[in-house]
C-alpha cells in the first residue's frame, strides 16, 4: 500500500495555517503569480489568482506552521526568493534546512542555503552542517527542496533513543545531504523539546519569499 501524499496548501488560502505566537493576523495570501519587483530586486511582485502563496510585500511577518502534524516523511517544496533574502523550512517546527538567496556564493556553510541550520547552546552555535554543493538558482526563479527526514524516537518512558535525521535533502536535483543527525531543535526553532510529531514552519520575518506545491508523504515505520 501507497503512503497517501498531502498536499499543505490548498491553493486558495491560508485554512490550514496559523501564525507563530498567536498573532491574529499576518500577511500571508495565496496569489496567482510572483516575480521581482523591477524598481527593487530585493522584493517581490505577485498578481492575484491561487497556486503560490507568499509573505506580502515587504517580507517581514510571522513565521507560519501547519495545523498537521508529522513524524517520518518525505517532503516536496518549491520556492522563490528575492535577491539577498532569507526563508527557511523547518521540519516539526524545531530542524531548519535554510532557505536564503545564495546565487555565486563559493564559501558554504550552515547558513548557505541548503544549510542543516545550527543549534544555539550557551549563546554559540553548535553543529549545522553546509551542503555539498551550492546548487542555488538566481533571484527571481523557483527551487525545489526534496527532503526524506526521520523523526527522533522515544522509549515507553519518553527518554530519546535516536536523533532526528535528515535521511536526505535535495537541492534543485542535487543531493546535499545524506544521513545528517541533528542532535537537538535548531536556531530559532517554534518549539523547544523533541517530541515524535510536529508542524511543518515557513520562516516569514527574513525578507520575501513565495512558496508553491508543499507536498508531504508520511512514511509508516
Amino acid at each position: 500500500m501507497e503512503n497517501t501524499q498531502i498536499s499543505l496548501f490548498n491553493g486558495k488560502n491560508m485554512d490550514g495555517w496559523h501564525a507563530r505566537g498567536g498573532a491574529s493576523e499576518h500577511a500571508w495570501s495565496a496569489i496567482g503569480n510572483v516575480d521581482l519587483n523591477p524598481d527593487d530586486r530585493k522584493l517581490l511582485i505577485a498578481t492575484a489568482g491561487e497556486g503560490i502563496f507568499y509573505n506580502g510585500p515587504t517580507g517581514r511577518t510571522a513565521d507560519l506552521y501547519t495545523e498537521y502534524e508529522h513524524g517520518d516523511c518525505e517532503l516536496h517544496v518549491e520556492f522563490m526568493v528575492p535577491q539577498g533574502s532569507n526563508s527557511g523550512v523547518y521540519v516539526m517546527g524545531r530542524y531548519e534546512i535554510q532557505i536564503l538567496d545564495s546565487w555565486g556564493a563559493t564559501e558554504l556553510h550552515y547558513g548557505t542555503c541548503g544549510g542543516v541550520y545550527c543549534r544555539w547552546i550557551d549563546n554559540k552555535p553548535v553543529d549545522g552542517v553546509p551542503p555539498r554543493v551550492n546548487a542555488s538558482k538566481p533571484p527571481g526563479e523557483w527551487q525545489t527542496y526534496d527532503i526524506t527526514f526521520r523523526a527522533p524516537k522515544f522509549d515507553a518512558n519518553n527518554n530519546k533513543t535516536a536523533n532526528a535525521t535528515f535521511v536526505k535533502v535535495v537541492w534543485n536535483g542535487q543531493i546535499v545531504h545524506e544521513d545528517v543527525e541533528v542532535a537537538g531543535v535548531t536556531r530559532g526553532a517554534m518549539l523547544a523539546d523533541e517530541a515524535a510529531t510536529g508542524p511543518l514552519l515557513l520562516q516569514g520575518d527574513h525578507g520575501p519569499v513565495a512558496y508553491r506545491n508543499v507536498v508531504l508523504t508520511p512514511i509508516d515505520t
